[in-house]
């Protein structure tokens, strides 16, 4: 089969014992492996409010991963547009653009990136995300080398042309990334249900771009791969109890960890496993099959690998069993 580019997203998590400095500073220690070990790009998504992510501002993680770093793709994945202003936006990723030339991308997403509690703590209006595709045309107008605001330009940002991704997890993302001609990023590692309509549609409505002349989409799935398939379903237990207390806690109250299993071992928990759907958890053999058969049924351009391992160390043993078991090192970098 041909090989195709594999990227990470690096949701900084929080492993047990660690703190957050020991977190983002993991995140370098991931990057660094990663820029050795062949893959194509890190990316860092936008979550507020969260007890087990320490990845709140991407564009401050991308500056500070970079310094370390010397080749490797870096971006957001993504930056959560209903939060900002476009011209905001396209200052900082300028910026960065500027200080890193051709390493950085600019994922985008239409999702708050938190509950509606932590949205009024931001100041934002829900009502946000109904104005998305025009402030991604606005945004892609400051990058370029014409503003699209009379008398406003975006110093740094202006003619830098970042490359634009749009993220998403239903089919609005996938039809705005068509008609605006851009990436697409499926979030298919929490949200598998619309994954192949998505793409589908996507692929058909694509209409070429100054940035982009065929459709590219990035599809992105969980995996922990452990010397042992005992240690690598034991991280997969910890995580799937992480993921329960984000979703089913209530204001007030974190479920502890007892209670997490119990809901686990509830229908709820079968809801969770689902938005597992896609995923690779085990020793070298065990996700290289697995690996192996997303890619032949989604037929992807790329692929976005999600290590939710418990620990920084965990995360780097992962990446070097992917890396080793699809040769990344030959895999040409699209």
């Amino acid at each position: 089969m041909t090989r195709i580019p594999i990227s990470v997203l690096d949701l900084a998590s929080i492993g047990e014992g660690e703190s957050v400095r020991d977190s983002l500073n993991g995140c370098v220690r991931v990057a660094q492996c990663a820029e050795r070990l062949g893959y194509t790009r890190v990316w860092y998504a936008e979550h507020h409010n969260s007890e087990a992510i320490a990845s709140s501002s991407p564009a401050v993680m991308i500056a500070h991963v970079a310094a370390h770093t010397s080749t490797i793709r870096l971006g957001s994945g993504g930056v959560m547009l209903p939060n900002h202003s476009p011209l905001v936006v396209a200052e900082q990723f300028g910026t960065l653009a500027s200080l890193h030339p051709g390493r950085i991308d600019l994922g985008l997403g239409r999702a708050p990136g938190t509950d509606q509690n932590t949205v009024r703590a931001m100041r934002r209006d829900p009502r946000a995300s109904d104005t998305f595709a025009q402030d991604v045309a606005e945004l892609r107008g400051l990058l370029s080398d014409t503003s699209p605001i009379p008398n406003v330009m975006a110093t740094p940002g202006r003619g830098t042309n970042i490359p634009l991704y749009i993220l998403g997890s239903s089919l609005f993302g996938a039809q705005l990334a068509a008609a605006y001609g851009l990436p697409y990023a499926f979030a298919s590692h929490f949200a598998p249900e619309m994954l192949m309509d998505a793409v589908r549609i996507y692929r058909e409505r694509f209409r070429p771009s100054p940035q982009l002349d065929q459709p590219h989409v990035i599809a992105s799935m969980n995996v922990i791969a452990a010397d042992t398939q005992e240690s690598a379903e034991r991280q997969l237990a910890r995580r799937r109890r992480v993921f329960a207390k984000a979703l089913f806690s209530q204001p007030g109250h974190r479920l502890t960890d007892e209670e997490a299993e119990e809901l686990l071992a509830s229908p709820r928990g079968a809801y969770l496993d689902r938005l597992f759907t896609y995923s690779a958890v085990g020793t070298a053999d065990v996700v290289h099959e697995r690996v192996d058969a997303f890619r032949e049924a989604v037929a992807p351009d790329e692929i976005m690998t999600v290590h939710h391992a418990d620990c920084t160390e965990s995360r780097l043993r992962s990446l070097e069993i992917l890396a080793d078991v699809l040769d990344l090192m030959a895999t040409p970098v699209g």
